[in-house]
């Protein structure tokens, strides 16, 4: 039996991976845009958050993608083509400039783009006080295949019970099955546990749907209408899982 660990009855805390607790420098659709207004493409606060809404629903298991990968044949080349003209496309760049811009920039990020690893601090320091705690914990990411030596490279991999590869269950946030699975690794009922992750469309309506309770992490603002709670910094979510409900 789990104690209840916390004044609203949560025992166990599920993360994303990608986003949340790992994060890549600099970020993909940031060097994307970077080179692409580097080439001639408007820039502004506001297209930048339009575009980056767009690609969290996209990669939400969108039947627009899902479409696009079985034409490309999966994340070939003409897909990664394909997918950075719909970027720009949805930056706001104009039907010709985009087709114009798409090339070069897609060939860009191919070959030129090498991200580091970078785990904040905070992030270390929140999964310290909530394994000191006693908090069951377990990771469940969109990936297709295992990550579990890349967890044990960063150093992330003591904090978890488990890592989920959605590929390994084929099962993919939003949809319940990828949460119910962690559920039954953790071995915990769906209002015992928090979810939290970064993409509005598949971590928060796709645990919401299962039972769980999310939480939204989103440094930029990018999604007002989150109707669940909404952290910042994942450096918040202890004194969150402290206060009464």
């Amino acid at each position: 039996m789990h104690k209840r660990l916390s004044p609203n009855g949560i025992t166990a805390v599920l993360f994303d991976l990608d986003g949340t607790l790992r994060h890549n420098l600099p970020p993909y659709n940031q060097a994307l845009l970077d080179y692409a207004v580097q080439l001639g493409a408007a820039d502004s606060p506001e297209r930048r958050r339009d575009v980056l809404r767009w690609v969290h629903a996209y990669w939400a298991q969108s039947p627009e993608m899902l479409q696009h990968q079985a034409t490309y044949g999966g994340l070939s080349e003409e897909f990664w083509n394909y997918y950075t003209g719909l970027t720009l496309l949805r930056f706001g760049c104009p039907e010709t400039q985009a087709q114009a811009l798409a090339p070069p920039v897609s060939q860009f990020m191919q070959n030129q783009y090498q991200p580091v690893d970078h785990v904040p601090a905070e992030v270390w320091e929140t999964l310290t006080m909530l394994k000191d705690a006693g908090f069951a914990m377990g990771v469940a990411s969109n990936r297709s295949r295992p990550y579990s030596e890349q967890m044990t490279a960063l150093g992330l991999a003591p904090f978890f019970q488990f890592t989920l590869a959605a590929g390994e269950i084929s099962s993919w946030k939003p949809e319940p099955g990828i949460f119910h699975h962690a559920l039954g690794l953790l071995n915990v009922q769906p209002e015992q546990t928090i979810y939290v992750g970064d993409n509005y469309y598949a971590d928060i309506i796709g645990a919401a749907a299962a039972g769980l309770r999310p939480v939204l992490l989103d440094p930029e603002g990018l999604f007002p209408e989150a109707t669940c709670p909404v952290i910042s910094s994942l450096g918040e979510l202890p004194g969150m899982l402290s206060a009464k409900a």
